[in-house]
Formats: structure tokens, sequence, C-alpha cells
């Protein structure tokens, strides 16, 4: 399957990896203390630190898995954007960014400390490690798989490459070094793939070529014509949908927890904010991202889309590799669009813009998890600060750098487990299902009830990840081969897909962690007072500064509705 390249191509990519390489090797002199390595100084620009945050996700969960998804799902790919993100962004900037950033915590792990006590912040920092270690090795996974693919390597020798590549950047420059790579990989990304998206499109004549072509195939799998091109129209019952999902469990699953949980409580998200300049700025910083976030399906779900229908067309040459049970397998089909529609120099471009997206969330995962170890694990448990707060500095940065080397090994060894699942996107749903969506009702009722106690916080995010492991481990997606999808202690129940088998784990995770911490913190005592949670809880922190006198543009709800308004516009458009 290996793709045809000219000796144009390959340098395009070349000086592309010169180029990330060089970000770090002059960066690298500034990494003076941990701060400036873990933290970046918070010193960026809204708008670099914004870009930044919505390209550390346009890694490989977006590029590869929603590329597949598209090809799997159809239009309803677009929940994940326009009735997930996009909200739980407006939130995450003009609720939870305030607290956040003026809690001056340097991780979310150690705002639960500050909030709570220290043995949710352990669990915490515990269970993100191991959440940023398994995400990190899906997009070392997707680059190996496009290496393998590209050059013809072996999988194994370009999985340990790819791993080199990140390590050479991240280890010299840092944090720093991670955010301006991922603003310039924002851009190669959306130049790289915009000549396949109308391409592609022309291809099957446009729009309204491509739902014709889809009425068939959407009638053959037992679904009304216009399934795989509109997003609510048939969100009415679970079976009426490729997704395997009702309204409910979309709104409630995927719109409010999954999406909450991912985009308001993963450090490795929030991170990018963190580093802002100001508080202001760190408001702004995911509305900032928003804008571009809105309009990503068009470049990445649409062709997936396309996909489906040149797949079930033996005339127009399009295959995918399929896997032991003859179904398709979807990490493949972003890379065989590619190849089937760019010509030589352009290709080179399309290729290199997937190089990009899978660095971007490589490093992301790597810096977050650096930080988290080194700050909410090392520092708080094994080698506490000292009263030298100059050596303590250099000290901490040396830990940064070895937890960096370290991320990336327990990275590799993730990428192989990804290497089980037909579509990344599945996978990182499941972990996500697990982790943030336990940890968000903590966190939300920690914010907006005061009277929440750490023992209840604690028990709550214990047992929403425990309910969630054992629901997956009870439960499998319809024709799943492997315990890897499910179904490791019993299965008990069958889910149409393993999308479905997410939201579901996802709510009971919510669920669960919500009624104990809830129930809990009704019958314990709440051991902080009111003047150490100023600051931490909404009720007890005073009004932000009036900014009515700053352009509308300028201010964080005036932003927040443009995007709000741009969103329902969207969904209206697809129903």
């Amino acid at each position: 399957m290996k793709v045809d390249l000219s000796w144009i191509d390959y340098l395009i990519m070349i000086i592309y990896f010169l180029f990330v390489l060089g970000i770090g090797w002059f960066l690298r002199k500034f990494m003076k203390n941990a701060s400036a390595f873990l933290e970046a100084g918070r010193s960026m620009p809204a708008w670099v630190a914004g870009l930044a945050f919505i390209s550390t996700n346009l890694g490989a969960l977006e590029v590869m898995g929603m590329t597949g998804s598209g090809m799997k799902y159809g239009m309803l790919t677009t929940h994940f954007y326009w009735i997930g993100a996009i909200p739980a962004m407006i939130f995450l900037a003009l609720f939870m960014m305030p607290f956040y950033y003026g809690s001056k915590a340097r991780s979310v792990p150690e705002f639960l400390k500050l909030r709570f006590d220290e043995k949710t912040r352990g669990l915490n920092a515990i269970l993100f490690a191991l959440m940023t270690v398994l995400a990190s090795g899906i997009s070392m996974y997707a680059l190996a798989l496009l290496m393998e693919n590209v050059l013809g390597w072996n999988f194994n020798l370009s999985l340990w490459v790819s791993a080199l590549i990140v390590l050479g950047y991240t280890y010299l420059g840092g944090l720093s070094s991670a955010i301006y790579n991922e603003v310039l990989q924002f851009f190669i990304i959306v130049i790289g793939l915009l000549p396949l998206v109308f391409l592609a499109l022309k291809d099957v004549g446009g729009w309204v070529g491509l739902k014709a072509q889809l009425a068939p195939i959407a009638t053959a799998k037992g679904f009304a014509a216009d399934t795989f091109t509109t997003t609510w129209r048939h969100a009415g019952e679970a079976t009426a949908n490729p997704l395997g999902v009702e309204w409910f469990g979309i709104l409630f699953g995927l719109g409010f927890v999954l999406s909450f949980g991912y985009w308001c409580t993963n450090f490795l998200i929030v991170q990018r904010a963190f580093a802002a300049e100001s508080k202001a700025a760190a408001r702004k910083v995911p509305l900032i991202g928003a804008l571009p976030k809105m309009f990503i399906p068009f470049l990445i779900i649409v062709p997936g889309i396309i996909a489906l229908a040149l797949f079930n067309d033996p005339a127009k040459g399009f295959t995918l590799p399929l896997d032991a049970g003859g179904k398709p397998i979807y990490d493949y089909t972003i890379i065989m669009l590619l190849k089937q529609y760019l010509p030589t120099g352009v290709l080179g471009l399309g290729i290199t813009a997937l190089l990009a997206s899978f660095m971007s969330g490589m490093a992301g995962n790597v810096s977050a998890f650096n930080t988290v170890w080194t700050y909410d694990i090392y520092q708080s448990y094994i080698r506490p600060r000292t009263s030298n707060e100059e050596a303590d500095g250099k000290h901490y940065l040396k830990v940064g750098r070895i937890a960096t080397v370290f991320g990336i090994l327990l990275s590799i060894a993730s990428a192989y487990i990804a290497s089980k699942f037909g579509n990344i996107m599945d996978f990182l749903q499941t972990i996500f299902s697990m982790i943030n969506a336990p940890l968000f009702a903590v966190i939300f009722l920690g914010m907006f009830w005061k009277r929440t106690t750490g023992h209840a916080a604690f028990t709550g995010l214990l047992a929403g990840f425990l309910l969630a492991l054992l629901h997956h481990g009870l439960t499998v997606p319809e024709g799943a081969t492997t315990l890897v999808k499910g179904g490791w202690i019993a299965s008990l129940h069958t889910y149409p897909v393993e999308m479905a088998q997410n939201f579901w784990t996802a709510i009971i995770a919510f669920t669960t962690s919500a009624s104990l911490t809830i129930g809990l913190s009704l019958v314990t005592k709440r051991k902080k007072s009111d003047e150490e949670l100023r600051g931490l809880v909404y009720s007890l922190t005073p009004r932000e500064l009036d900014d009515s006198h700053m352009p509308w543009y300028e201010r964080p709800v005036g932003l927040a509705i443009l995007v709000g308004v741009i969103g329902i516009v969207l969904t209206i458009m697809f129903w």
C-alpha cells in the first residue's frame, strides 16, 4: 500500500521536520527553570494560545479518527463539534477559566488540591497520567501507520522514528516549543487538506451528487436515504442511524458529559489557556479556538463521507484494507484519499499536514504528562520543594525532561494497544468516557456548590471511574473481536457500535460520580472555610471587572455569542 511520492514530496516533509526541530533548538536557551519548560512562563498571547488550543486537539483524534468516523457515521459525526465541543468551549471560557487561572494552579490536579484535598489531587493525577499516555500512544500509532504507508517502512521502525522526532523538540523547548509548533501545524493542516476537499467533492458531483450516491448505501443498511448527510433528523431512536444512539444519548452522553469533560477538565487542552499572559487572555483562548473549530468538519468529516460513496463504487478505484472480519479499517481513510486525489507536490503537502496533526497530538499529550508528573506526583510525593527556589527550578526542569522521555516510552507501549481498534476515535472516546466524565462531575459540583467536600469528591471520582470500567467490561459492541473493545468480564449487553457503548459508559460514570459526590457532601463536613474557597467557588468569588468599555469582539461574552450563533446556524443547515 505504499504511496508513491516524488522528490518534491519528500523535500516538503524534510523541510517540515527540520523546521519543527529548529523551533525546539532555538527555544532551548530560554528553558532556565521548570516554569519556563512546563508552563511556558505564562506569557503566551491569546491568539497564539488559542490556535495552539485547537491545534492540540487537531491531532490523530481529529484528522485520522474523524475522517474514519465520517465514513462510518456520516454527518452525525459533527455532533462532536456543534453540540459537543462548541458549547463546552464557551462554558470553559466564561465560567471555568477565571477559576483555573485565578487560582494560580499549574495543572487541573493542583486545582483539585486547592478546591478539595490532596488525595483527590493524587487520584486525578494518576488517572490523567494514564489517559495522556494512552492518548499519546494513539497519535504515535497513527503517525507510524502513516509512515508505514507513505514510506513503506516496517510499522515498528515507523513507530520508533516518529517517537524520536516528537521527543526531539519537546525535550529541547518544552511547552513553548509545543505551542509554537502547534500554531505552525494548524496552518499546515488547513492548507494541506483543503485541496483534498475540493478535488474529492468535485469528483462526486458536489454536495448534491454526494447525497444522491449515498442514498442507496443508506437504504441498503436499513436507514433513511438522507441519514449520512443529516445530523438530527434520524436521532429519534438508536436503530435509525449508524451512530447507534438516540437523541438523549447524543445530548447528554456526548453533548454534555463527554464534551464538557474533555474540553473543561482535560489538562491537555486547558494547559494552553493556562499558558496565556493574563486572566483576560486565558478566557479568550477557548473562544479564539472555537471559531476555526466549527468549520473543521468540512475539512475532515466531509472527506470521510465522500470516501463512503467512493468505497461503494468500484469504478472509482477507491479501496481500504480490510480486517480479519472483512470490515474496512477506517483509520486508513484519509491516507487513501490523499493517495487518490492529490498530485505530486500537493500530495507532499497533504502528507505533511497529516504528519503535523499527529505530532501535534503527541507533543500535546507528552507536555501535559510531564507537567502533571513533575508537579502533581514527583513534587508532591517524592521530592517536595525546599527553601532554595532557584535550585528547585533547575531540579524540576531536569525531572520534567526525564518525564518527557519516560512519557514517550510509555506512549510507544500504548500505541500497540491502539492498533487493536479499527477506528482510533472509538478507542479515544473509551478512555475519555472513563476518566474525563467522572472528573467533570466533581469539578462542576466543586465550582458551583460550596458544600462539596473533599471526601465526597475523592469517592465520587474513584467510583465513577470504577463503574465506567465495570460497564465496559460487561458490555461489547456488535461484532467486536477483541477484548480491548469490552466484554473482558462478561457480555451482558451488546451495543450497535463502539461509540454507543462509549456514550453510555460516560453517562454511567458521570451519574455515579455526581450522585455519590452530592450524597456524601451532605453527610460529611466541609473542611475549607469560605475564605479559603474564595476564587475557587462561583458564589464566593467577586465579579470580574467591567469590560463594557472594550469592543465587543474583545469581550469574552461578545465572542461567545458570535461563536454560539454560528454553531446554531450550522446545526440548522444540516438538520
